[in-house]
Parts: C-alpha cells; sequence; structure tokens
C-alpha cells in the first residue's frame, strides 16, 4: 500500500522505511527511533527560517549491524525484502525522488528502467565482511507472492 511513507515490518521489526517521492509535512519529522545508528527525517522549513550554525559534537558510538539509506535519483527499483533468516518477506517497487532506509533483515533489488542512486551508510566499510550474500526470489516469484497474499 502505497502512502506517503511505509514502514515494511516482519515480526515485529523494522525492515525499512520508505518515503515517497510524495511525501510533505511541515517542520522537521524523525522516522527512526532513537536507538537506530542511522537516524532518518524530513525537513520543510519556510523561506527566511534560520537553522543556527552549529558544529557536532564528538560522541563515541557502538554500531552493530549496517543501516543503509537509498535516494533514488532516476528510474524504477523493485526492492525484495528478507527476514534475518533470508526467508523473503515482501517487495516494493520505488520511483524517482523516493527514500528508503534497510534497518534490519536481507534486501535484494532488480532495476526495472535505469537506475541512479545514493547510497548513505555507516564506514568505514569491511568490503565482504561487511555482508553475506544469498540466493534471492526471482521477479516472477516475487510477483506471484504479491498477488497470492
Amino acid at each position: 500500500m502505497k502512502n506517503n511513507f511505509e514502514q515494511i515490518t516482519h515480526d515485529n521489526v523494522m525492515l525499512a522505511l520508505i518515503i515517497y517521492a510524495e511525501y510533505r509535512n511541515n517542520g522537521i519529522v524523525f522516522f527512526t527511533p532513537d536507538e537506530f545508528s542511522q537516524q532518518l527525517a524530513y525537513m520543510r522549513h519556510p523561506p527566511g527560517k534560520v537553522i543556527d550554525p552549529h558544529v557536532h559534537n564528538p560522541v563515541q558510538r557502538e554500531v552493530f549491524i549496517t543501516q543503509e539509506v537509498l535516494l533514488l535519483k532516476k528510474g524504477r527499483l523493485r526492492v525484495d525484502f528478507y527476514d534475518q533468516q533470508r526467508s523473503y518477506v515482501t517487495s516494493r517497487i520505488l520511483g524517482t525522488g523516493d527514500v528508503i532506509l534497510l534497518a534490519a533483515g536481507g534486501h535484494g533489488f532488480e532495476a526495472l528502467e535505469e537506475v541512479e542512486m545514493i547510497e548513505v551508510k555507516q564506514g568505514p566499510y569491511s568490503g565482504e565482511a561487511d555482508k553475506t550474500r544469498f540466493a534471492g526470489i526471482t521477479a516472477a516469484e516475487a510477483a506471484a507472492r504479491e498477488t497470492d497474499g
């Protein structure tokens, strides 16, 4: 179901948060709980709004799981969501301007059109030690499951 934003949850775990390009609100809206290692917010301010200059203080943090944010600049992308045991949960189609936070579980992608996107995640990147690859669902299987359930 496509609203302005959507949480993808499975067994009471937020796998992802999607903010669709159409989302609008006033001020600052944080979508993520304080304990997430990636914080995702939407901001909208009128002309003349002043945000005080500031620096960020050094604060030591421990990160145990990589969370990533994708901003789709162009195209259409199917995102397949999996639980931590690598079982398929559901899929969503993202379009130009959509933003997704991948918070937990697994995920896979298929570009449905030429895609340009920006990825933001914690570093430093550990190469292949950062992820475990596994066989995913095909486009036909994803479509069949979405129409079945």
